[in-house]
């Protein structure tokens, strides 16, 4: 299962509640330092939904989805167990039921799909629109905007209201500034962990490289050529291969696979 993301808003406190001139650059700044502070892609998402409660005028609740074309959906980060939705499609590409410990049923946002081709959604009164998710919890308004999209997905955060129409414009422009800087620092946290990965990957292929040239005293372009054939031979990723080697070598005894 997908690891999933929760925060308490509480933890942002120290956040005014209406920012307003100055006071929103000094919010928005402290956020973005908050965001940009962030060790990974999920610890982002992770603090920007409880930023999004603290910065966003009332909103209750907040959280950040990950929709596939079709209908499938998972909630990546939520204030609280009150918007953590899943969803799978449907046939004719409506949503189904609910993952494991999630929301089930159909997408909660009717309009979602509208952030295909718009970067937000606005719903004021959710009991007006007939019978769907938002209404049977009691969330009367809400407020979706879209932070990342492809041609496969989108990932939006969503801030939940129990009041009709909570979010005016003034929230909404203060929504997509706030928005800009979880887009950069989601961006930015991506690519730092991509980095640190392809080093690791680097490091341990380098490790089992310099076990097969000890062992068969061959020298590294030819250990390394050894590690790509076993890696293609046994249909193994080259960086999986060479941590099973180097866990070998470290163990008693142990002989790697591309050895043999």
């Amino acid at each position: 299962m997908p690891k999933r993301f929760v925060v308490a808003a509480s933890e942002f406190t120290d956040l005014p509640r209406f920012p307003v001139g100055f006071e929103l650059a000094e919010a928005l700044t402290a956020a973005a330092r908050d965001l940009h502070a962030t060790s990974s892609p999920g610890d982002t998402l992770n603090t920007a939904a409880g930023l999004a409660v603290r910065l966003l005028p009332d909103a209750e609740h907040a959280g950040i989805a990950e929709i596939q074309r079709g209908g499938r959906l998972r909630t990546l980060a939520w204030t609280d167990e009150t918007v953590r939705f899943d969803a799978e499609p449907r046939p004719g590409g409506q949503g189904g039921q609910g993952g494991q410990g999630g929301q089930g049923g159909h997408i909660p946002h009717p309009d979602w799909e509208r952030l295909w081709a718009t970067p937000v959604v606005r719903t004021d009164d959710s009991e007006a629109g007939g019978d769907n998710t938002l209404s049977r919890l009691g969330l009367r308004s809400a407020l979706s905007l879209r932070l990342r999209a492809d041609r496969r997905r989108l990932t939006v955060l969503t801030a939940y209201a129990r009041k009709a129409q909570a979010f005016d414009e003034d929230a909404t422009r203060v929504g997509r500034l706030f928005t800009a800087h979880v887009s950069l620092a989601l961006e930015s946290a991506t690519v730092r962990e991509q980095l640190t990965e392809a080093m690791r990957t680097r490091d341990l292929i380098g490790q089992a490289t310099g076990i097969l040239m000890e062992r068969l005293d061959i020298d590294a372009a030819a250990a390394f050529e050894s590690l790509v054939k076993a890696s293609q031979r046994e249909n193994v990723k080259l960086r999986d291969l060479a941590r099973r080697i180097v866990d070998a070598h470290a163990g008693p005894g142990g002989r790697g696979v591309a050895e043999r």
